[in-house]
């Protein structure tokens, strides 16, 4: 098969043939139809977000296909032949191959009317998007701010907040971002490259009593929720998009009992039990099926992978790119 190839972290992508991988006990083999950049992906790829257990490795979180085989157990013989979305499984290639070998349990049926490429995108921003809702509700968080508010997550958080009748503050960097959360539906919407930005983002937080902070840029943008946020506020940083370390300042912490954490979505699921995971699948999936399709931008073959990362980095908030093997 074909498959995207990294010899070292943050190292150049290369196509090449290679073999198979072959499902053993608890997991399946997927023939894979389609699967998305995501951020996360692209700081892996660059040593951002941490590296594989070896290398040479294949990248992709998610992705979408066909169960074509199965090792040893129960849950792998009932995902054979199915459609479904699926991810990475720890010490495994990833998605952007022909083929995937992945845990049983990492793959999640799709029904008849969702398209594959729509369900290559069914696992990792929803169900972040909606882990991060679960704790500001588990949490008592009256309010959120998310910066990258014009992204795929965004976009989602936007939907789903309201569903939950939580509000949230959306910051963006462009007009032509402002218009499309308007369209979403988004009631605040603040643009950071205005003048008096900070202050109204100050007064704003506080007038919704919004404690909970969402970083996905880190650098200054983190750094700004960490001074500005109420006291007894929560900072999640859950991406690293512009490559940049948050700075912080203790006092701020210190002096106004701020938590500053970190999320990913592997490490979130691990915490939680096979009841627990089910019911996020579960909420995941009933959120999908209303309607709220992913937009996509373009589609590459495998071997344009070096262009597929060109177009999507320098304008994510025009949709996803997709790599169809």
């Amino acid at each position: 098969m074909m498959a995207v190839r990294q010899t070292s972290s943050g190292g150049k992508l290369t196509v090449e043939k290679v073999p198979v991988p072959v499902p053993g006990p608890g997991e399946v083999l997927v023939k894979m139809a389609a699967a998305p950049l995501n951020p996360s992906d692209i700081s892996f790829i660059k040593g951002i977000y941490g590296k594989p257990d070896q290398f040479p490795f294949t990248p992709g979180f998610e992705g979408s296909g066909i169960v074509v085989a199965a090792g040893k157990g129960f849950l792998p013989q009932i995902r054979n032949g199915k459609k479904v979305a699926c991810s990475i499984q720890q010490g495994r290639d990833g998605t952007w191959a022909g083929y995937m070998v992945t845990s049983a349990t990492n793959c999640v049926p799709l029904s008849h009317n969702i398209d594959l490429d729509q369900g290559a995108m069914w696992l990792v921003n929803p169900m972040t998007a909606m882990a991060l809702v679960e704790i500001a509700l588990r949490e008592k968080h009256r309010a959120i701010v998310n910066n990258a508010a014009a992204s795929a997550l965004g976009k989602m958080l936007v939907s789903i907040t309201e569903d939950y009748h939580l509000p949230l503050i959306n910051i963006v960097r462009k007009k032509a971002q402002e218009e499309i959360l308007k369209r979403k539906g988004a009631k605040y919407i603040l643009n950071s490259e205005r003048k008096d930005f900070r202050d109204v983002l100050h007064q704003m937080s506080r007038a919704l009593n919004a404690t909970l902070f969402l970083d996905a840029i880190g650098g200054e943008a983190g750094s700004l929720f960490i001074e500005i946020s109420p006291p007894e506020s929560k900072i999640i940083a859950y991406a690293k998009l512009s490559g940049k370390n948050i700075e912080v300042d203790s006092r701020f912490l210190l002096r106004e009992n701020k938590v500053l954490e970190g999320f990913q979505l592997g490490n979130y699921l691990k915490s939680k039990n096979m009841v627990q995971k089910i019911r996020l699948v579960n909420r995941v999936k009933k959120f999908m099926k209303k309607g709220h399709e992913i937009s996509i931008q373009k589609t590459f073959p495998l071997q344009e992978i070096n262009r597929a990362i060109e177009l999507y980095t320098k304008n994510m908030s025009a949709g996803k790119v997709l790599l169809k093997p």
